[in-house]
């Protein structure tokens, strides 16, 4: 093991996108207008206290999830906050919770208050004279039955809990809801309903509507109340009028389903509208909202945002910024403030919905894969949930990454994505948001803006169809890789591995079916009422396809149903080469080919889909005849989904699991987690080796990148016995930057460069920077890594020195000068970063030059270091180290190294 202070000084950088994904949970403050909070369904929570214009995430550091389902601000004290994790809009891919977080201060700090079983919590009711009287609806363990679910109570702020409301273990409450007027009336939703790898079911025989008027002492079911539904139920949506307490709404899931109401307090029901946009996707939506103050408005969220003003009888649409609505909050005081949540993110109103704030201002996308090209500088691609498809470049020259560095390379929202390393402008992509039916596939030229679809089997698929009755089943995320030994040989995956040489205009199938085929497995999704097949659902499918980098025609498969199957002849004869120890069905999310020998490879598994939360990653070194099952050090509830091995150190292995990222230094004997640097909890679908760097796609924090993993490939356990030592840099690009000025030492508006972009930043200590509204370049400079075994009494001294040794520049730790950068002295890892430049030059004033027109210049610029070898030297104490490094040329420039020289010479002068 490596000692865990060794990690810290490698620093995460996010590059965005800044644009929503799904928030299911919002909530406004009741007194300070500019004030709101949302919950992202895998991003944690976020405050914004200027209207939406710009959100900060207050729950990084107290957070083990960033599963929110459920927000609550308390109305009599406004500090007090609960937040519920896990999402109740239960899709194949969700994220669970560890229960209810709180809040005394604002969101400044949180405290986990219990209920942690729960797993997906969907509503959260606070009295409005209390705020240690609050209300659970927790629907419970979405992939197996569980005891903790149902409606929870505390009545001293979450110190206690007391199970109040149960109906058994397959059934939790998902919606809970109060009267203001008289807080002890309260209405609570059940929903029997459970996902499986192949399907979900949502209703059943214990899905129904409760009614306490004793604050939840007694509850009284009311399912069966004269006007509602005789057959199976499924999720329903409740809400009670604030102006007209005896007034309810329900929206209820079932073959005669609608939206009803009750004007005795839930007595006797009238069937208002059968309109299908209002319960479109149940399972995902049936969200309904009473107007504070108009008993005759009520809002209903599904895939549109509706609006009834003649007490349910017609509605109108209210445009959102995006489709796929779940959250809205109505403040009680002013109906035309307001926040709601849709699948794009959160946004404000101050109109009642007339305008809203912009959701891209939210690093909240969820990606399920992420690819690189061989630009200068590269972009990142990925598939974004609920959204499109894009490109994010790795770093901007104009010193953020803003929207003018993203481009749409297909229409997204879940599959992989695959590049030509020889011609970055032939680009393939696939997912259900490239049209309508499964397994389809476009090739896009980002310099024209055509896309041409070239899906292997062109086949429409309705929504109430399995898989099993098409000719080939084609996942929601299937796997499309180009051979590492031609560009012009594409692969993609359905229950068999297809195959084209031109590009996808045809194709040729080269195995059988690799999956288990099991025909029970097949059919339709969503019953018993409502069937929903968007190809989330679709099983028995390859999941996972690699060719090997070493030989060409071996080919790896791993399916969702638990198998892994070998090639070794160009797809002829295949092999079942299954762990043995793994457990059935489970799904083989990933499968990586050691770069450094051909029968080496490692597995990613998980069973989570089987209420299952281990992790599974296995290795083998014999084309999979025999496997070992390596976790030790990742935790029993962390699953994992991606494993990488590191190209240049054979046995440095990298995992994405459910929470974060692990590091193993010999060969996944051991791991350990990759704590600090900034990396938040979240889930990792996907890791990617780009040169140096490692590149992350988080499903619900967007793309993140490590810059240099120099350090690690350099790291051994008996460092922390050294008093010091210094890292030998990577080599570094000589790349112009736009640095960006601002008006403020703390936070301001930072402009970049005339007509550039203008983004919020907050100004650290240390010089850095972060921006709420951009993506972060990297270090514009050498980036010098040293660890320190204790804090010295002296100084920490950082020579930079040419490749003959002459001095160029220093730094000291202790240097009076406050302009100066300073070499950290802490114990255990420390980063420095040289700028390239040489001492700092002397400006001449120029006759008539006044203060006006330097301030405007800013200080004279020093040369830049030239392309070359150059030798970077740490002095602690008595100990001085010495590494050499190199500054590389930017490649993008024709400029002659004689030209470069002789503007190095003139500034020097």
């Amino acid at each position: 093991m490596v000692d865990s202070k060794l990690l810290k000084s490698l620093e995460w950088r996010l590059i965005g996108p800044h644009r929503g994904g799904r928030v299911v949970a919002v909530a406004g403050h009741p007194v300070e207008r500019a004030t709101f909070y949302f919950g992202a369904c895998a991003g944690g929570v976020w405050k914004t206290t200027d209207g939406g214009g710009y959100w900060e995430n207050i729950s990084d550091g107290f957070f083990n999830t960033s599963a929110v389902g459920a927000i609550a601000v308390s109305e009599s004290d406004p500090n007090v906050i609960y937040a519920g994790t896990g999402e109740t809009a239960i899709r194949g891919n969700v994220s669970h919770g560890d229960g209810v977080y709180k809040s005394t201060d604002g969101g400044r700090s949180w405290k986990n208050v219990g209920l942690k079983d729960t797993r997906h919590i969907g509503d959260i009711a606070v009295h409005p004279r209390n705020p240690d009287l609050v209300y659970v609806a927790a629907l419970g363990h979405a992939w197996g039955p569980n005891e903790e679910r149902g409606v929870f109570r505390s009545q001293d702020g979450g110190e206690t809990w007391e199970k109040v409301l149960y109906t058994s273990d397959r059934a939790g409450s998902h919606d809970i809801t109060m009267d203001p007027n008289n807080p002890r009336i309260i209405y609570a939703a059940i929903w029997q309903a459970q996902r499986y790898p192949h399907q979900l079911v949502s209703g059943g025989e214990d899905s129904g509507i409760w009614k306490t008027t004793d604050g939840g002492d007694t509850w009284t079911e009311i399912t069966r109340n004269p006007g509602l539904p005789k057959g199976v139920l499924g999720k329903i949506g409740l809400a009670v009028s604030p102006a007209r307490s005896d007034r309810v709404w329900a929206l209820v899931e079932a073959d005669d389903g609608a939206l009803f109401r009750s004007d005795d307090g839930g007595d006797t029901w009238q069937r208002l509208s059968e309109d299908r946009d209002l319960r479109t996707r149940a399972w995902y939506y049936m969200h309904v909202f009473a107007d504070p103050k108009d008993a005759d408005t009520v809002w209903v969220l599904n895939m549109p945002c509706k609006k009834s003003i003649d007490g349910g009888k017609t509605f109108f649409g209210v445009p959102t910024p995006h489709g796929d609505n779940h959250d809205l909050w109505i403040d009680p005081q002013d109906t035309n403030r307001m926040i709601e949540g849709n699948d794009g993110g959160a946004c404000v109103s101050y109109n009642g919905g007339m305008t809203w704030s912009t959701i891209y201002n939210q690093p909240t996308a969820q990606f399920y894969h992420a690819a690189t090209d061989n630009k200068i500088p590269y972009n990142v691609y990925g598939s974004q949930q609920d959204n499109s498809a894009l490109a994010v470049a790795s770093m901007s020259f104009e010193g953020v990454i803003t929207q003018r560095d993203w481009f749409e390379p297909g229409g997204g929202e879940s599959g992989y994505i695959a590049i030509k390393p020889n011609d970055p402008n032939t680009i393939f992509a696939g997912g259900i948001g490239s049209g309508l039916g499964h397994g389809r596939l476009l090739a896009y030229d980002p310099n024209t803006g055509q896309k041409r679809n070239i899906t292997v089997w062109p086949e429409l698929h309705g929504m109430g169809e399995g898989s099993g009755a098409h000719r080939y089943r084609f996942q929601w995320t299937f796997p499309i890789e180009l051979s590492p030994h031609d560009p012009n040989v594409l692969y993609v995956t359905s229950n068999h591995v297809h195959r084209s040489t031109d590009e996808g205009t045809t194709w040729e199938e080269i195995s059988p079916d690799l999956t288990r085929n099991d025909p029970e497995k097949l059919g339709p999704s969503g019953g018993p009422i409502t069937r929903d097949n968007t190809g989330a659902e679709a099983y028995c499918t390859i999941f996972a396809f690699k060719e090997s980098p070493h030989e060409r025609g071996v080919f790896w498969v791993g399916t969702d149903d638990g198998l892994i199957q070998i090639s070794r002849d160009g797809g002829a004869n295949w092999a079942n080469i299954t762990p043995p120890g793994l457990p059935e069905w489970a799904l083989i999310s990933m499968i990586e080919v050691s770069p450094h020998s051909p029968s080496a490879a490692y597995v990613a598994a998980t069973r989570y889909k089987h209420d299952d939360t281990q992790p599974y990653l296995y290795k083998t070194n014999d084309y999979g005849q025999t496997w070992i099952k390596i976790t030790a050090g990742i935790p029993e509830d962390d699953f994992t989904r991606v494993v990488r091995e590191d190209p240049e150190r054979r046995g440095l292995l990298y995992a994405g699991t459910e929470t974060g990222i692990y590091v193993s230094f010999d060969d996944g004997g051991s791991w350990q987690r990759f704590e600090g640097g900034g990396l938040p909890v979240t889930p990792i679908h996907d890791l990617v080796v780009k040169d140096d760097e490692l590149v992350v796609a988080t499903h619900g924090r967007s793309f993140w990148i490590l810059d240099d993993l120099t350090p690690l490939r350099q790291m051994q356990a008996d460092l922390s016995g050294k008093p010091a030592h210094l890292f030998a840099p990577k080599p570094t690009s000589r790349f112009r930057i736009y640095q960006g000025y601002g008006n403020s030492p703390t936070e301001d508006f930072v402009n970049f460069r005339m007509a550039g972009p203008l983004v919020y930043a907050y100004h650290q200590q240390d010089g850095k920077a972060s921006s709420l509204d951009a993506g972060q370049n990297p270090p514009n400079g050498v980036m010098i890594h040293y660890y320190l075994k204790d804090k010295p009494e002296g100084e920490v001294k950082i020579d930079i020195l040419d490749f003959h040794g002459n001095p160029i520049t220093s730094y000291s730790s202790q240097s009076e000068e406050k302009s100066d950068p300073k070499p950290p002295a802490e114990p255990g890892a420390n980063r420095f970063v040289w700028d390239l430049r040489y001492p700092t030059a002397t400006k001449l004033k120029e006759e008539g030059e006044g203060d006006l027109f330097s301030a405007f210049l800013g200080p004279a610029l020093s040369p830049r270091a030239l392309p070359g070898e150059y030798r970077v030297q740490l002095t602690v104490a008595d100990q001085t180290l010495t590494q050499p490094f190199e500054i590389v040329r930017d490649p993008r420039l024709s400029v002659s190294h004689d030209d470069l020289q002789s503007q190095f010479d003139l500034k020097v002068e």
